[in-house]
Formats: structure tokens, sequence, C-alpha cells
């Protein structure tokens, strides 16, 4: 065996041509070479004499080659290097048997990769050698849900697989992999074939297979690369022995990928990969609680759908193998495994990461960047950007599970437009079933629902209710139309016998859907379509779709079989993988629930897209954005809940949902008049915005005056930003950006902003700042350098004083503002990239502009059907050189895909060399319908002479805070 120490790209770099000779790199004659011995050329015998003389020169090459490799190492930035631990010498066994070599002690605390990672295991050091590994105990111990350094690890020799063969393809490279010693996992698979493809300049796919035997991979659309990337952004270096792939960034020669500073393991139910990371900033991996920035002392994150109230160091409902992470120059990349299995993901401080999953294949992505926001465009291409909402969809929404009758749901709707607070959409929760059965209502309590929903739609309003899919199997013959077709259809889950699979859920011993099965889906439209015609719902909110199930597997439980019991099982919540859901030897039309379990969500939202076009799901996978929004579960009215929304928001608008928010004001327990006026003004710029509680009445009507007028003009100022964030939602839709942003997104550069999560940006130009704390007044929030704007500069109240404009925007008509001023600090906030305390009383949330930018406004009303028609209102933030630019996207609102059809407006904002101009990019009947009623600037220095509208003179007024 090889020791690690010798491993680096230097030594071994094949740089696409095979091993051997150019004369025997077929396949053919690699498959006749012995892998047990060398595969370079064996050189001819020679005397002792030249040996020795041959021997003394060698040696004293080779310090000098060290001397000088030394020196350059010294004078190179870590981030170039190849990123690994020190390697210790590799102990000699005296009478052939494994013995712990002293070197183990040498490897850094940071570097020790876990060999014994099965959780509540206390590793004794017999049952450590027994896995030929190194032993020292350490006063950090493994405790639930997190590690401390591994008691545990791997030796520097520990045995991998051996690249006994590389070639060129046309997409990339092919090589096979053997592996001669056996692992302390059954059944490991000896030779591999890896495979690696050069599909974009900034996009590496590698896939690490079975090629003897066929095995699960996860049955998402990704792209079909037929052509090599011409210009890549990357190189690729392969080791011999044992197996590594290093991958670098052309540009800097930062490493992205080091797969050798551990074992690799591919067993039928063990895959385990470890690479090093450039720096310890590191972000996605959902669905967790955690920061946004995750943390890399041995935190180890579990990947398997759950049914649990968010929770710290516990696996929840969705799961996206996905990471960011920044490089020490403000570059980034991503990683993306496509795999489905249950995973564990493990972070430690070298920094690294090792993945180890329990199924299916190491199929991989590197996404190059360089900056934040094109690492997520670059893997939204390939598992699929997210949908454009519906208009109404960006409205403020209410919900109750425990509004008990049509009346009092009703009766909220009505107190909403009595206050005059906006609100766009009503939900209803389980309890307007029929004993919780899906696709029907409670014609006693809920008997005026129809009538309810008719009336909404009179008032510009929506209706949105709750499925869950558990069908129930308890209904007499004939009485229960969505289990009796079901059953003659065929389309439930089968337990591992090839019966029906029941579990139990809110209306008792239930079916679940095997929407992995085509013909489910049909008949969940069926479902859907028949209900509407009683109900004429406007989207549909899918719940426990894990799936969740109140027995562990199953009414008659699970068999004590290999899927059940797999060798390793990730940490997940319950300890086995049946905990809280069905079996995971339970057959679905694909493959086992083994495999797709954490797709559930993602099947059974594609079914229900069909139908509605708004759909929130809280189960969710890689590509959801496609089919449906999602919000941050069952959530607690508690001021840390608040604040871990934040982060949430953020880590699903890099993983491609950005259609998410928390249940505003909490959903278990009784929220607090404070706390409920600071939700709503958070959740007034979550790009889902949704109050919704179990029993207690939280929306804005229940509380005093004032904290009513509070969340009144929270609601109001989103409604008035309607226009701005359905832009940004077009700009997801088309181009993969995040619509709420993290700061460093913009400032990649800076450092500070690395580990923000209690501010965050809309696109580019609007950061929030809420206050997250009880009792507070103030809030420090941090201002990257540059020069902002007080977004309340001029309140909506003062706007009435300005100048109204009225113009109409087509191809043939460009409006022009010509301003004769010279530029002067105004009421802003020019910042060096600092923290600064801010006011915050109990009315107001901070929000500003940054420096060069255009926002559309609009002035806003009770729905967005209404302050959708009121004409624009434009602020323009100037940049200290007078420059801004901003844009608008406008249809109509509620036909689909209005990009894809071309029925849309696409009109771009400029302002520069005192003039500003709005020109209309791309054409249709909606732009005649746009008019701009008033302009704001901010930081014009010196009030103007004149202002010259199209050539004509208009009015204006200057306000002493630098504002026209």
């Amino acid at each position: 065996m090889v020791s690690y120490k010798r491993l680096t790209p230097e030594e071994v770099n094949f740089a696409g041509a095979a091993l051997l000779d150019p004369d025997e790199t077929t396949d053919t004659d690699l498959k006749e070479v012995n892998p047990e011995l060398p595969l370079l050329p064996q050189s001819r015998r020679c005397s002792i004499t030249v040996a020795l003389l041959t021997l003394g020169g060698l040696i004293v090459v080779l310090f000098g080659i060290w001397l000088l490799g030394t020196i350059f190492w010294l004078h190179t930035p870590p981030s170039t290097k190849p990123h690994r631990p020190p390697p210790p010498a590799v102990a000699k066994s005296p009478n052939g048997t494994w013995l712990q070599p002293e070197s183990c002690s040498q490897i850094p605390e940071a570097w020790r990769f876990d060999c014994y990672p099965e959780r509540g295991v206390v590793v004794t050091e017999e049952m450590c050698h027994a896995r030929n590994c190194c032993f020292i105990q350490s006063s950090q111990t493994k405790t639930s849900g997190r590690n401390g350094v591994p008691w545990c690890f791997y030796t520097p020799d520990y045995p991998s697989y051996e690249l006994v063969s590389i070639t060129d393809t046309e997409m990339g490279k092919v090589g096979k992999l053997l592996r001669n010693k056996k692992t302390y996992y059954p059944k490991d698979i000896d030779a591999l074939q890896v495979e690696v493809l050069y599909e974009e300049d900034n996009r590496l796919r590698v896939k690490i297979t079975d090629p003897a035997e066929k095995r699960y991979e996860v049955p998402i659309d990704v792209p079909v690369v037929q052509k090599k990337a011409s210009n890549p952004s990357y190189t690729v270096d392969f080791i011999k022995e044992p197996f590594g792939l290093i991958v670098k960034r052309t540009q800097t020669g930062t490493v992205l990928l080091n797969t050798s500073i551990a074992p690799l393991f591919y067993a039928d139910q063990f895959l385990q990969m470890s690479t090093s990371l450039p720096s310890r900033f590191i972000y996605g991996l959902g669905e967790h609680r955690s920061n946004f920035l995750h943390d890399v002392q041995w935190n180890t994150l579990t990947m398997w759908a759950r049914d649990v109230p968010p929770m710290e160091l516990t696996n929840l409902y969705g799961v996206h193998p996905f990471y960011l992470s920044m490089e020490s120059d403000g570059m980034a990349y991503g990683f993306f495994m496509l795999n489905s299995n249950a995973m564990d993901v493990a972070l430690q401080p070298a920094p690294a990461i090792t993945w180890r999953m329990i199924g299916g294949i190491l199929d991989f992505y590197i996404f190059l960047g360089p900056d934040p926001s094109s690492v997520i465009a670059q893997y939204l291409d390939v598992v699929g950007k997210p949908a454009m909402p519906i208009f109404w969809a960006l409205g403020y929404h209410l919900c109750r599970w425990g509004y008990k009758s049509s009346d009092k749901t009703w009766n909220v709707v009505k107190e909403m437009r009595n206050n005059g607070i906006p609100q766009d959409v009503q939900w209803n929760d389980i309890d307007y079933m029929d004993h919780a059965l899906d696709f029907t209502y409670d014609t006693v309590n809920f008997s005026g629902l129809p009538e309810l929903v008719k009336d909404l739609h009179r008032h510009d309003q929506h209706y949105v209710m709750i499925l869950d899919p558990g069908i129930s199997n308890s209904q007499l013959p004939g009485s229960y139309w969505p289990f009796d077709e079901g059953m003659k259809r065929g389309i439930f889950i089968n337990d591992s016998n090839g019966d029906v699979l029941i579990g139990k859920v809110w209306p008792g011993l239930t079916a679940f859907p095997d929407f992995s099965n085509p013909d489910t889906h049909e008949w969940w439209y069926q479902n859907l379509k028949r209900f509407h015609e009683k109900v004429p719902f406007d989207g549909v909110w899918i719940d426990m779709n894990e799936p969740s199930n109140f027995f562990d597997g199953s009414l008659n439980g699970c068999p004590d079989n290999e899927l059940e019991n797999p060798p390793y099982t990730p940490g997940i919540l319950g300890g086995t993988l049946k905990a809280k859901t069905v079996c995971a030897s339970a057959r679905q039309k694909i493959s086992t629930h083994y495999n797709i379990h954490s797709l559930y969500g993602l099947m059974e939202a594609k079914a229900t897209e069909r139908y509605r076009p708004f759909v929130i799901s809280r189960s969710t996978f890689p590509s959801q954005g496609k089919y449906s929004g999602h919000w941050l579960g069952d959530n607690r009215s508690q001021w840390k809940d608040l604040a871990t929304s934040i982060p949430g928001m953020l880590t699903f608008n890099i993983l491609g949902i950005p259609l998410i928010g928390a249940d505003i004001c909490g959903f278990g327990g009784s929220t607090t008049e404070e706390l409920c006026v600071r939700w709503t003004q958070l959740g007034a710029f979550y790009p889902f915005s949704r109050n919704h509680n179990s029993i207690d009445e939280q929306e804005p009507t229940a509380f005093s005056p004032a904290a009513r007028t509070a969340m009144k003009e929270a609601i109001l100022l989103r409604y008035s930003l309607f226009p701005h964030l359905y832009t940004l939602f077009h700009h997801a839709h088309i181009s993969g950006r995040t619509v709420a942003t993290p700061l460093l997104f913009q400032f990649p550069n800076d450092e500070k902003t690395y580990g923000i999560d209690k501010q965050f940006l809309w696109g580019k130009s609007l950061l929030v700042t809420p206050v997250l704390e009880e009792g507070r007044d103030y809030v420090v929030g941090y201002f990257p350098e540059g020069l902002w704007y007080d977004f309340h500069t001029v309140s909506h109240k003062s706007l009435d004083t300005l100048l109204v404009i009225h113009i109409s925007l087509t191809v043939e008509f460009r409006t022009i503002f010509i301003l004769y001023v010279c530029h002067m600090q105004g009421d802003s906030l020019v910042s060096s990239g600092e923290e600064i305390s801010l006011q915050a009383p109990k009315d107001k949330i901070n929000l500003h502009l940054r420096e060069g930018s255009v926002i559309p406004t609009q002035r806003p009303n009770t729905t967005l059907w209404v302050s959708s028609s009121q004409p624009l209102h434009l602020i323009v933030s100037l940049s200290e050189d007078g420059l801004a630019k901003g844009d608008l996207f406008w249809d109509d609102g509620e036909t689909l895909d209005t990009y894809e059809k071309d029925q849309y407006a696409y009109i771009y904002f400029t302002v520069q060399q005192n003039t500003m101009t709005s020109e209309v990019l791309h054409n249709h009947e909606e732009a005649t319908y746009i008019t701009v009623e008033t302009v704001s600037f901010y930081g014009v220095k010196t009030e103007p002479e004149n202002i010259t509208v199209n050539s004509q003179e208009a009015a204006f007024t200057y306000h002493n805070n630098q504002v026209i």
C-alpha cells in the first residue's frame, strides 16, 4: 500500500494520457495488466556499481528538488496547493500483523477523518483496531447529532482504490478503479468506473459508477451535454494510488476538490468520499435549522426528509445536498451531490467535508462561478430554474389551524377589509375537511366555504387549501372516491409483500399515493378537478409529504432486512429509516422507498402544479422551485424563531426556491404583540409572506390599534414595492438569481459580510435590517462600503407634494428626464464597511437603498390586483458620480409562462450625465398601461434651476434632505 504522503499531483499527474506507454493504452491491453504489478515500464537490470552511482546521484537530485520545493512551497499561498494534512510516516508492523503506527499521533486533530462514524457508539480501541484505524482518545466526545474530534480515524496508508487506466473521451476522461483489499462494510464493489465530464467552461461533472451492474440514480432531469467545454476554467489532476481527484481553478490555482485526503469507499450500501475545502465559509446543505454560514467545527448534517418542528442538529423536511463555498480571494464555487439516499455530511475544521451515503452512486457537479450569484445560476442550469409565481402569490396571506368554521374564516377576512389591511389570500388548514379526509369539506361547520371562496374572488382575493398525501382506507366501500379509485388504478405504495402499505395520519388509517407512478398524477389531477367543482380554490398547500406517518413504517411494522437495517444508518431523528414515515423496503413504481423517500414531496408538487399554478410544499428536493414554493415549517412564537427565519430564507434562495417564508408571528404557542409586530415587519420582506398559527388568534386585527397600524404600514410597504419584487422573481425565473439575497453575494470581497444572516437584500439594492430582539427600539446593522440612503427619507405622505408626470411607455416613445444639477451629499449614509446603530421605533423597519439604483414602486392598496393598476413612482438613489439603473418586468399577472410566450413588457431605466432614460426593451400591450406618476431622486446635492420632461419644463419640489 502507498502512503498518502506520496500522493501529490506534482508526483502523479495524468493529464489525459494513459498510464501505460502510448502503444499500450487500449482497453484490451489494460485488462491484461496484473493490477498488482507496476503499471509503468520496467527498467533494465544494471551492475551494483552503476546502481550505487545512480542511487547517489538520485539522492543528490532529490535533495535539490526537495530544497527548491520547500522554498517554493513557503512562498506559495496556501489556497493554491492541494489542501491536506501534514503526512506522517507510516509505522511498520514487526510481525506482519496490523499495529497502530506511532505516527498516528502526528496527524493534526483537524485532519482526522472518522473511521467509526456510527452514531450512539462508544468506540473502544479494540473496535477501532478491528478496522485497522488509528485510535487516540480525545477530550471531545461524540454527542447526539454532532461529532467531536474522532477517537478512531484513518491511518495515512489506509487502503482505497487504485486508478489502473484513464483514457480520453469526447466529453472528458474515463478511468478504471480497482480495490484489492476489503473494507469493514459488506458488499464492496471492487471495480469502478470514473467518468469526468467537461460539460461547460464553468461546470464539471464526475460520475463514479459500477460498470458491471446498474445502480439506482436520481430520476430528475439534468442536462445531457454532447460537446466538451472548449475553454474550461478548471484543471483536473488524477492520483493513481490511492485514487484521488484534484480540481483546481485555472485562474488562481485554488484547489476546489481534493479527494486524496481520505480513502474512498464504494460498497452496496455505503459510499464515502472526503474532500478539502478552500475555506471555512460554506453555505447551503439544507434543510437544517442553523446559521446561514455553517459551523465546520465537527458538525454533521443528516439528510433524510422528516416531519419534525424546526430544531437544531436534526434532519428536517427537505434534502438539498448542495453547498456554496467562498475562497480566500472573494471567488466562489459550488458543489452538488446528485444523490437522494439517506446521508450524513460531515464538516470538520481542516476545513474538509465528508459525504456518507447508503445507496445510489457518486454523481457530483462542481460550479466555478466565479462569483456567488453565478454559482447559483450554474447550479440552477442543472436542476432547473424556479417558476415565475402568479402575481397574487406575492401578496399577504392569512391562515390558521383552528378557524373551526367557514363563518369564522369569513369574519377574519371581513375584519381585514374593514381595517384597510392588505390581504390577497385566505387559507384553511385541515379543519375545513370532513373528518380530515382529502378532497372533502365539512358540510356542517364549513357549509359556507363555497360562498366564502366566491366572495374572495369578487373582491379580487384568492383561496388556498391544505392537502395531505395520506388517503383514508377506512371509509365504507363506494363512499370515498379517492381511495376506491386509487385501489382500482393501483396507485398506492405497497409493502415488501406487494400489498398496499397502511399507515396512520390525521384521518386515521391511510394509504399513501405513489407519486413516482405517472398513473398517480392522473388520479391526483382528477381528484383536484372534482373538488374544484365544489370549492373553486386557487392554490394548494401540500403538507405532511415527507411522507409523514404516525406509525414507524406501517400498521404491520416493517421486515427485518438490509433495507430497513443497513450496515450504516445516518444520524436520522428516531434512529431508523422508518421513523415516522413508511418502510424503507416499501415498493414504489420506479424503486424502493429506500432510494426515493426524500423525493416524495418533489413528486407530489410536480403532480399538483399540473392543475394549480400556486403550490406550497413542506418537503423539498433539488428542482423543487420549478413546481412549488416552500415555508419553513412548524415554527414557534418565539424571538429565536423570528431570527432563525432569515438564514432559512437565505438558504432556500441559494437552493433555487426563492418563494420562501416562515409562519409570521409563529405557528406553535402564543405570540406577544411586540413579537407579532416585529415579525410582520420582517415578514413583509419574506418573498412568500404568510401569517399562520395554531388555534390562537394573531392576525393584525387581533391587536391594539397601535400594533394594528404598525402591521398595516409594514404590509402596505410590501405592496408598494410589488413592481420591484415581481421583477426580482422574473430574474430568478430566467437567470437563476436570488430574490432575498445574502450580503456576501453583492460584496464577495468583504469578509465581514460572510457570516451576516440578521440582514439581507432584496435583489441588489434594498437592504433590510429588522429588529430581532425583544424590547429594542434600535438595531445594529452592517453597511458594506458605499453610499446608502434611508428609504424612508421621503415618507409616502409627502409624495403627494411631488411632481405628477404621466408618461406612456411604448417602443417608439422614450422618456427622458434632464437634471441640470451639481451633486453634493444628501440625507445619506457613507460607510467604509462598518456596523451602525439605527433607530427602530415599533412602527418602523429599517430599509436602505444602495447607491446607483432605480426602484419602481406603486401606490399600495388592499389587494395586488388594485395596487398593480396604479401608476408607478420611481425611486432613484444616485451614486456619488450621479449614476443609477433599474428595470421593470410587467405582464397581465394571470397568464402563465408569459416570458416563454412572449407576452410581457420589459423596461430599463438609466441615469447618467444628469439625464434619466426609460426604454422599453421588450414591447407588449401591457406596456401601454404603464404610467409614471412621480419620480424621487435621492442624493441631488444642490437644487436644480429647472427640470425638463420630454423637452417640456416641469415643476418639482426640492427637499432639504437633498431629495427631488
